[in-house]
């Protein structure tokens, strides 16, 4: 099983956007996807229409003993299961606080879920919180939208400026004792090639991000419309340009994620 977080320290830039359409784009190749909207607002959990509800609030889901299992809902996209936001995730870092070990707690519950998914999606609220780093701990890599600007590009370098910063006390991940580290792989988001800035910024993204996922999503009304539709792109607008970019990324996302992605889950 492998973890991704749609991240970034900036608000704004289309991070439930690209959770729901690469969980999606995932699915439709045959992954088994868990997607968990870990954002109060429950952007992601909307889209798939389920209720934003986690029995007993986040309180007993990070301190008690049920583990996530009993909050996991199936969506109507074959292949995705989703465990929906709740209101009482604003008190996350509180409730993470108060237990042993609050950057391992994301991963010990998604660990007995390990045979049952190929694929985790994490879609994270913007900031710098303690939930951040028990993200961080839980991820095999952490998905970056970056609107082409210069505000958006500041915050990669504050990102691995933070990592950097933490990486002495991130549990080991690998039995080894060393910190374990997600990886970091920007991609451009909302892309207008009408805009020369928008240009400017993707060359030098190009040049100076060497992890630079090379799939741009543009920026158009059909994408605008998820909450409309409160569905994935491929259900409402299979042939436009931007779900292709999405099935593009996530192809590219898999291909790093595996080398080579593996055969197509047994259900």
């Amino acid at each position: 099983m492998r973890t991704i977080a749609l991240y970034s320290i900036k608000g704004g830039v289309g991070k439930t956007t690209a959770a729901v359409n690469l969980a999606d784009a995932a699915a439709r190749s045959g992954t088994r996807v868990l997607l968990w909207d870990l954002d109060a607002q429950g952007a992601a959990t909307y889209c798939f229409r389920i209720r934003p509800h986690v029995a007993g609030g986040v309180r007993d889901l990070v301190r008690g003993s049920d583990g996530l299992e009993r909050h996991v809902r199936a969506t109507d996209r074959t292949g995705i299961d989703l465990v929906p936001a709740d209101v009482t995730l604003r008190h996350l870092d509180l409730h993470l606080d108060r237990t042993k070990k609050p950057t391992r707690r994301i991963h010990r519950l998604l660990e007995p879920l390990r045979e049952r998914y190929d694929l985790v999606v994490l879609d994270c609220p913007p900031g710098v919180t303690l939930a951040t780093e028990s993200v961080f701990a839980a991820t095999d890599v952490l998905v970056v939208p970056t609107v082409p600007s210069t505000l958006s590009r500041r915050t990669l370098t504050q990102l691995t400026d933070l990592l950097d910063e933490l990486v002495g006390r991130l549990p080991g991940g690998d039995g080894s004792g060393h910190p374990r580290m997600p990886a970091v792989w920007p991609f451009v988001s909302m892309l207008d090639r009408r805009r020369s800035l928008h240009h400017a910024v993707v060359a030098e993204l190009i040049e100076h991000v060497p992890a630079l996922l090379p799939t741009p999503v543009p920026t158009a009304s059909v994408v605008e419309r998820i909450g409309v539709e409160r569905a994935p792109l491929a259900a409402y607008a299979p042939r436009h340009p931007a779900t292709a970019a999405f099935d593009e990324l996530w192809a590219e996302i898999a291909r790093r994620l595996w080398l080579p992605p593996p055969a197509a889950a047994t259900r």
